[in-house]
């Protein structure tokens, strides 16, 4: 990828990002997320675990990469995740992660763990919105098939 690929979507990545963040607007258009999310970790070689939190009107608080994998997994501290969300004081979480495979389809193991963290993240009043994967070109999204 040339440097003025990376400048473009370093530009993008920025907009979305101020336009998740922007006070007062909560997140109401699932497309600019899902945009901000495969800008973030469609091209990721390793899974990569992230969590966007948010406040109680559903603006963003903030991203976070939590965990790294490899290329076909990445373990998840649930700890780990009610933890951040505790000290940012979220009210919400959407979850994420990557498949560097390019086929979003959720495993068994996407299943578990997040019903595994949504139960975890309702002992802290903290409501988890969704667990979106990233593919290539494509994002499954738990909340739209009925699994949250």
């Amino acid at each position: 990828m040339q440097q003025s690929e990376l400048d473009v979507i370093r530009q993008a990545l920025a907009i979305l990002d101020s336009h998740l963040k922007t006070k007062g607007v909560a997140l109401q258009d699932p497309d600019a997320v899902r945009a901000f999310l495969r800008l973030e970790l469609e091209r990721e070689e390793s899974e990569v675990f992230a969590v966007l939190y948010l406040d109680t009107q559903h603006r963003a608080l903030k991203f976070v990469r939590m965990f790294k994998g490899t290329i076909d997994g990445a373990t998840v501290h649930a700890r780990e995740v009610i933890k951040t969300g505790l000290a940012l004081n979220a009210a919400a979480a959407i979850i994420c992660h990557n498949h560097p495979s390019g086929d979003s389809t959720p495993s068994n193991a996407d299943r578990h763990m997040t019903n595994r963290l949504k139960e975890g993240l309702e002992l802290v009043d903290i409501r988890l919105i969704d667990h979106m994967v990233i593919g290539h070109g494509e994002i499954t999204s738990f909340a739209e098939m009925g699994w949250i």
